[in-house]
């Protein structure tokens, strides 16, 4: 492969390699070879914006952690409108999608990568943690506006959410869970406090 070629924000395009591989082919594929041929580029160019491999996959979770922000904003902007078990659902719809689920076994299954998110002072499990921050904030703002009750356990609330809709999207043995599945879970373990 050629490896002159200038490359528009080289480092997004290998994530979206990364992430692309990870789908296709699973967390055992993720070389950087892998990354590079299917970003159509030489080795080299990672090695011109990352140290190792170990050091891509943290900023490429990283990246995506970031992402969240926007969704924690709109999620929280939704508070006292619609149905709270529907912003929930829709949330955790986005928050799991197929990437997400895939970087969350990513980072269980690499050692060096959860070494390195540590080192960036990142919480142990990544997307889990901001998605339960995320929904965390929601409840917090719909109990400010009375549609959560005044005594909610937000703190056991958002991890029950978050956990409870993790082993849904992770469940191998069968697809993924449709928007239904998702508000019944949601709908069942808010049922308390909305």
């Amino acid at each position: 492969m050629p490896t002159g070629i200038a490359l528009r924000d080289a480092r997004e395009k290998l994530f979206e390699a990364a992430e692309a591989v990870l789908l296709r082919d699973g967390v055992s594929a993720l070389t950087s070879r892998a990354v590079t041929t299917e970003a159509g580029v030489a080795k080299g160019v990672m090695h011109r914006h990352f140290t190792d491999v170990d050091a891509f996959l943290a900023e490429l979770v990283l990246d995506r952690v970031a992402q969240l922000d926007a969704d924690a904003a709109a999620l929280r902007g939704a508070a006292g409108t619609g149905e709270v078990a529907d912003n929930l659902t829709d949330a955790l719809l986005a928050l799991f999608g197929p990437v997400a689920v895939a970087i969350v076994g990513l980072v269980i299954s690499r050692d060096g990568l959860r070494a390195r998110l540590h080192e960036a002072g990142a919480a142990r499990f990544p997307l889990l943690a901001e998605g339960t921050a995320m929904i965390a904030s929601y409840l917090a703002a719909e109990r400010d506006l009375g549609r959560v009750a005044a005594d909610a356990d937000i703190d056991t609330l958002a991890p029950t959410i978050v956990g409870a809709a993790h082993l849904l999207f992770t469940d191998r043995e069968h697809t993924r869970p449709d928007a239904a599945d998702v508000h019944r879970m949601v709908a069942t373990v808010v049922a308390g406090s909305v």
